[in-house]
């Protein structure tokens, strides 16, 4: 009877652990749920987008308007402190749905330099850029080597680092290149109208300097080497110059269209039309001899697209067409046009 009920005892406790466990997996599932899993009651905005926070090893996945990543943080609840790094920064702006966001925690951390004992809390593992925090200068050569805690009780769980001194005074350091900002016309977009078409990114150089000292204080330095490590993209922005289309537009329209440019391409092809002969089939350059609603040069040339090119509207727009895929379509002519005043 006795080793029954125990028997009995040891079955009711493992099945308490067992419910105990299964209780904490579901808090733990519960816990993880993101909004994005999850139904949202709170909101449907059209202008909402779903971001998603990494915590050290926690996410949580919200859905808000905020336009940058500090007003996210905020709306979700999130605490930053002195030294965690957020990526991308604070500033960023959220212009995607599904939008990420990196939350590194700084940890306090001792690093030596002789005599002299630095303080710091940051999220930054790299050894090289936790001297910089510590406002310590790192020449070619030194080292900086990891030591053990061993005062625990005096330090806490501070990470423990040491600057070995070779002697050296060069220094080599990270210079970020600025990126240029570029401009190019759209015949594609109405007059006034812009969009960004490529994000500029930073460049990066390392460049070495040789120190100068008067007693044992920087006085100057002096450039001995560059490396460009990674090149600046521009930032590209399309200004839109496609203009109202006059208002005898549409009989050359409706000849554009016979002529079989798709009705996506029409806009731009009247646009490239006015500029070069006013939609007449009869124009003619009084210096050059460019004949016809596309200005082709000689006239004669649009004879392969039909026998009556010098008089028929459509015959030339027809020739047109084809001369246009030198470059890329009707849109690539147009935006040649625009920058070079000819096609």
């Amino acid at each position: 009877m006795k080793l029954a009920r125990r028997i009995d005892r040891a079955l009711a406790l493992i099945v308490i652990i067992t419910l105990f466990l299964l209780f904490g997996c579901l808090l733990k599932i519960y816990s993880n749920l993101t909004f994005a899993e999850g139904e949202d009651t709170t909101f449907d905005s059209v202008g909402a987008k779903y971001v998603s926070f990494y915590d050290n090893s926690d996410k949580l996945t919200i859905k808000t308007e905020s336009k940058t990543v500090k007003e996210a943080i905020d709306r979700a609840g999130i605490i930053i402190n002195a030294g965690d790094k957020v990526e991308p920064g604070l500033d960023a702006e959220i212009n995607a749905d599904n939008f990420f966001i990196n939350i590194y925690r700084a940890r306090p951390v001792i690093i030596k330099d002789g005599t002299v004992e630095k303080y710091l809390m940051t999220a930054s593992y790299d050894v090289k850029t936790i001297a910089g925090e510590a406002g310590l200068l790192i020449y070619d050569g030194d080292e900086i080597e990891m030591l053990p805690n061993t005062d625990f009780l005096e330090v806490g769980v501070a990470s423990m680092y040491k600057v070995v001194r070779n002697g050296g005074r060069t220094v080599t350091e990270d210079v970020e290149i600025p990126f240029a900002e570029e401009t190019v016309k759209d015949a594609s977009l109405e007059t006034g109208k812009s969009e960004v078409r490529q994000l500029g990114e930073v460049g990066l150089k390392k460049v070495t300097y040789n120190v100068y000292y008067i007693d044992n204080k920087e006085v100057s330095r002096e450039v001995i080497a560059e490396e460009v490590v990674r090149e600046p993209v521009a930032r590209v922005v399309a200004v839109g110059v496609r203009r109202s289309l006059p208002p005898a537009s549409e009989t050359c329209a409706e000849w554009v269209r016979a002529a079989g440019v798709a009705e996506s391409d029409v806009a731009a092809a009247i646009d490239l039309i006015y500029h070069e002969s006013g939609c007449r089939v009869d124009a003619r350059n009084a210096s050059s001899g460019a004949y016809g609603i596309p200005q082709a040069l000689p006239g004669n040339k649009m004879a392969a697209a039909g026998a009556d090119w010098e008089t028929n509207p459509i015959t030339q727009i027809r020739w047109m067409s084809g001369y246009v895929s030198r470059y890329g379509g009707w849109t690539g002519a147009l935006n040649f046009w625009y920058e070079h005043g000819w096609y």
